[in-house]
């Protein structure tokens, strides 16, 4: 017998929505105070990932052991708190935090392989010296940030944007990530893996199969699934399952093998200058630039996702500015307290907001005061950041994959069907991963980057830019999308540039000053545009 005809209703498509619909608690509306400080640890616990790993591959390289890296660890846990807090009162107020970036990376190895360090027998002596090489860099850095941002510069850029471009820039915020997901689990598979697992059918089968318990364990996943595998993982090393495994499984598996514990100290207050006084150097302070103003771009993409995910309406380009000058601050912060890193956008954090669907901005404030709280009693925090790095790789293959899809979800607003938002889409898309792609080919085959001049800083800012997914996507995407048939109003509703018109100032939408506007009616000091 055949099936009956669809009815009319069921061949309509999804309904176009500028602010995300089944979302808990939107950004306004915070949790009860119990849920509200499990979920701030549950986003403490996640971010804590990127603040291990970074310090665990560069303070080795500058010559520090394992109490430098667990102080590094704690300044820079000290700093993000700081900036999570300046960010969600007087930026964009979003549920963002702002925690160490990947990107700052590559110029600060750059920094420690300096000739002017070579000679510098003293581990300790060579730890100092590169610090100060790196605080003085993020320093002059941070003015990049500031000026564009403060200035109003990047909101000219911003209003740009439409959804067309957007979709590759913040899906590729997320899905560029894709190196430290599972080639990560894999380093360790027998904790990984089981992560993986228990952490999607925690989030994703357990709430439809248990209905009565389904939100407890939709918004508490993470924290379910990491004390489980990591008291496994604790069990498989007092057990001996290692014991003659190599050095680099043990360190990757076993749940003592990082040092933090025993090189923090118990109490203790990073403050600025704690390394010494800042060194400038030009070249190392033009390759952190170009690192500026990439993250600059990254952390754009992840605003957008950010809100998102808090079922906000779209930030408004003033106050997308205005973000960006205050991450600004955040990265002269990390330069005058010595985190030998600069500060963007916690990806990983923005996809727990989808994950949980909790996008308060009181959750993310109480995140902050705990990486306050914990960065001060370093014997606390340092047991917490001794989770061994597969089973956060594990949760990263989850939340990046929330970013990614925040991007490729504003393809409601376009066109599909015209070719010209296939081949902006598709060639943005395949260009941010095969550029970058061949430029860390050629960096770990040749030891260096595919520009290599006499002019150190100009092949760091070259390389920098070109191994970022995210900007060389989303850069080609903005700029095929303002060109081509750039006065055509069908490519202009194609791209679904007319659904963001009244987003494009802060005035034009009455939910802007409900989502956006300052604290303390500080607004009428410092308006919005």
């Amino acid at each position: 017998m055949a099936a009956p005809p669809p009815k009319q209703e069921e061949l309509q498509p999804h309904a176009v929505r500028d602010q995300l619909p089944a979302v808990s608690y939107c950004l306004t509306s915070p949790p009860p105070w119990p849920e509200a400080i499990l979920l701030g640890f549950q986003h403490y616990l996640v971010m804590l990932g990127t603040t291990v790993i970074i310090p665990t591959a560069l303070v080795p390289q500058m010559g520090g052991g394992n109490e430098e890296k667990a102080r590094v660890v704690q300044t820079l846990l000290f700093v993000a708190g700081i900036n999570t807090l300046l960010q969600s009162f007087l930026g964009t107020r979003l549920p963002a935090v702002i925690g160490g970036s990947y990107t700052f990376v590559a110029p600060t190895i750059s920094i420690v392989l300096a000739a002017r360090y070579s000679g510098v027998a003293d581990p300790h002596e060579k730890f100092l010296r590169t610090m100060r090489g790196t605080q003085g860099a993020l320093i002059v850095a941070s003015t990049l940030q500031i000026i564009m941002g403060f200035s109003g510069l990047w909101r000219v850029v911003v209003r740009l944007l439409s959804p067309l471009s957007a979709a590759p820039l913040v899906a590729l915020v997320g899905f560029g990530l894709y190196e430290l997901g599972f080639p990560s689990v894999a380093k360790c598979i027998e904790i990984g893996l089981p992560e993986i697992i228990l952490l999607v059918a925690l989030s994703q089968y357990i709430p439809h199969l248990v209905p009565l318990l389904g939100t407890a364990f939709e918004r508490f996943a993470v924290i379910m699934s990491v004390a489980i595998v990591w008291l496994y993982a604790f069990f498989l090393t007092v057990g001996g399952a290692y014991k003659n495994a190599a050095p680099k499984t043990q360190f990757h598996c076993r749940t003592d093998r990082s040092g933090l514990v025993g090189g923090a100290p118990w109490i203790t207050v990073p403050y600025p200058f704690q390394w010494g006084a800042p060194t400038f150097d030009a070249g190392e302070c033009f390759a952190m630039m170009a690192a500026a103003f990439v993250a600059l771009v990254e952390s754009t993409g992840a605003f957008i996702a950010v809100s998102r995910y808090a079922s906000a309406t779209p930030c408004p380009p003033s106050v997308m500015s205005r973000g960006i000058g205050w991450q600004g601050v955040g990265i002269l912060l990390a330069g005058l307290f010595g985190t030998a890193n600069g500060c963007s956008v916690s990806v990983e954090n923005a996809g727990l907001l989808g994950l949980t669907r909790v996008g308060s901005r009181r959750v993310v404030q109480i995140s902050a005061g705990f990486m306050l709280f914990f960065s001060i009693l370093g014997k606390f925090g340092a047991v917490f950041a001794s989770i061994p790095g597969p089973i956060i790789a594990a949760i990263y293959c989850l939340l990046f994959a929330y970013v990614g899809m925040a991007g490729v979800g504003f393809l409601q607003f376009c066109n599909l069907n015209s070719f010209r938002t296939k081949f902006i889409l598709g060639f943005s898309l395949f260009m941010g991963i095969s550029v970058p792609q061949y430029f860390n080919e050629y960096t770990s085959v040749a030891g260096f980057g595919p520009v290599h001049t006499h002019a150190r800083w100009f092949n760091d800012m070259i390389n920098v830019v070109f191994s970022s997914k995210a900007f060389v996507g989303g850069a080609t995407a903005l700029l095929l999308d303002s060109t081509l048939h750039r006065h055509d109003s069908t490519a202009r509703k194609d791209r679904g540039h007319h659904f963001w018109d009244r987003f494009r100032s802060f005035k034009t939408d009455p939910r802007s000053e409900e989502f956006y506007s300052l604290p303390f009616n500080l607004n009428k000091f410092f308006p919005s545009f």
